[in-house]
């Protein structure tokens, strides 16, 4: 009797250990299989990236889209977005001599997407496409999604933004993009240490009578709820200067 019980203990501890290689096997299976599964995906949109068809392009970004809406954005998906934002900027292709690339839709859209990916990788592409990108649209997408984001290490960021906010006021100042700066200011301005530059960028668009009134508006309200946060230096500096 003792020895059919042990028997049946043995088969029941056989069974169970059967069962859970049989699981962890398959788990691993299907682990490497979605492994495989992703890098085959990466590798087709990034040719899909890189074809010098728009539409496959296109294409491209809607995947790259689902995914960063899903968060499962891989290192190879950033590269792919790296280089749509800055198709016909820092890409170029040429044909008898002009350039076949320039499309503005698709680094605009490829901003987007970067602003969801969230990372600072992500942030420091988007710093490039607003130093480098003359395209209003395009610098419009690129500045909400650096707001969206929030990443401002050293105030990197908001000097940058400030950087193509006074540049676009000289060349080809939009209300649509004054407005989105203000948006990110906003939204950055809690992890800034110099506020100089962004509340000097706010009182040139709050002053720029080009811009429609709600944007200037807009700008005035930031600068008030903002005076006198810069950094102390600067304001003593400031009131030191207007005294005399």
């Amino acid at each position: 009797m003792k020895i059919n019980k042990l028997i049946a203990a043995g088969l029941t501890t056989l069974l169970i250990g059967t069962a859970v290689y049989a699981q962890s096997k398959k788990e691993n299976e299907t682990s490497v299989e979605s492994e495989y599964m992703s890098s085959i995906e990466d590798v087709v949109i990034t040719e899909m990236a890189n074809s010098d068809q728009r539409d496959n392009k296109l294409v491209a970004l809607q995947y790259l889209e689902a995914a960063a809406d899903s968060g499962n954005v891989s290192p190879d998906m950033v590269a792919a977005l790296n280089q749509l934002s800055g198709e016909g900027i820092s890409t170029q292709s040429r044909t008898k001599g002009r350039m076949s690339n320039n499309y503005p839709d698709i680094r605009a859209k490829a901003c987007d997407i970067l602003g969801k990916v969230g990372t600072e990788e992500a942030a420091h592409i988007l710093a490039n496409v607003v130093r480098y990108d003359n395209e209003p649209w395009v610098l419009t997408a690129a500045v909400r999604a650096l707001g969206n984001i929030g990443y401002n290490d050293d105030d990197k960021i908001t000097d940058t933004i400030a950087f193509i906010s006074n540049r676009v006021e000289t060349l080809n100042p939009t209300s649509s993009l004054a407005y989105e700066i203000i948006e990110a200011y906003e939204k950055l301005l809690p992890n800034t240490k110099n506020r100089k530059p962004v509340i000097d960028s706010l009182s040139r668009i709050a002053a720029d009578y080009r811009l429609v009134r709600p944007v200037r508006t807009r700008a005035l309200e930031l600068l008030r709820a903002n005076s006198g946060s810069g950094s102390s230096k600067d304001n003593k500096k400031n009131d030191d200067s207007s005294k005399n």
